[in-house]
């Protein structure tokens, strides 16, 4: 047998009345404060459970659009960090090739010749043969026999060349020899290649000449082969051996020749003239001293 409840609007009269029974103690008795106090304590667990889905939700949403904002941060930044070390590494490649440039100007602008602009561009594998190569050949008429320097010293000469290219022996290679003479005092000497970068060595020095570590040897220009007067290197070393008729002198090159990328190679007056007021200036032939 099914029993039914109350009816509908007993049931509503009742609430009602409990209600304003609830408000009418509430208002006349201060006790039931103390009352809803302990109620709302015991239910704050409950509360907090209902809102606990919610507020999980929320906070792995925020969590997962945060780390994925950082994520895109984090490669940004590295996007600017390689941009900007690429810039850095640059910057000072330009800074470095611009005093090579200076040193080139100033080096140029002392020399009666004319001159041109080259750049090194390969060295020969060979350990015992101390060569390298530049980039103007025929076509800058460049030709065999033409010395070449950097901005500190001379450096080789030109022993052969093609259309865009020109193979440079060195002062150092140990088949080199360099008619020279001691900037002070005038003696004159033949300095040879050794194969070794760093050290050359000054041939048929009288054991009595004027002669002293640091003296600077410039080329004399005898024998045609190289122009007179550029630098070439300083003594390091002399030696006097008793009995013997010559002294034992070792020299440095002046010329960087194996750090230097830019470098000058000189021509002749009669040709530097005529190669001068052609169209091919633009290239990087140049008149010292103007």
């Amino acid at each position: 047998m099914f029993v039914q409840g109350p009816h509908l609007s007993v049931r509503l009269f009742l609430v009602t009345l409990i209600s304003v029974a609830l408000i009418v103690l509430d208002v006349n008795f201060p006790q039931t404060e103390r009352l809803r106090s302990w109620l709302g304590t015991a239910l704050a667990p409950v509360v907090w459970l209902g809102h606990a889905p919610s507020s999980l939700v929320d906070w792995a949403s925020l969590s997962m659009a945060n780390r994925q904002q950082l994520i895109d941060e984090n490669e940004s930044l590295k996007a600017q960090l390689l941009v900007l070390q690429r810039r850095s590494e640059k910057y000072a490649a330009l800074a470095t090739e611009n005093s090579r440039l200076r040193e080139l100007l100033h080096a140029s602008g002392a020399l009666d010749d004319t001159v041109i602009v080259s750049e090194i561009i390969g060295v020969t594998p060979d350990p015992f043969s101390h060569e390298v190569i530049i980039d103007k050949g025929r076509r800058d008429h460049l030709s065999v026999g033409q010395a070449v320097l950097d901005a500190h010293g001379l450096m080789g000469q030109i022993i052969q060349t093609s259309e865009f290219t020109s193979r440079v022996l060195l002062i150092s290679d140990s088949s080199n020899a360099v008619p020279v003479e001691v900037n002070r005092s005038g003696v004159r000497a033949i300095l040879l290649g050794t194969g070794e970068p760093y050290r050359l060595d000054l041939v048929h020095v009288p054991d009595t000449a004027d002669i002293t570590v640091g003296d600077l040897l410039v080329s004399s220009g005898l024998g045609g082969r190289f122009p007179k007067g550029y630098p070439v290197a300083t003594v390091t070393n002399v030696e006097h051996d008793p009995g013997e008729p010559f002294a034992k002198v070792e020299a440095r090159p002046m010329a960087h020749l194996y750090r230097s990328q830019l470098v000058l190679v000189v021509f002749k007056q009669g040709v530097g003239d005529i190669i001068g007021t052609q169209s091919a200036s633009p290239a990087g032939t140049q008149k010292g001293g103007h």
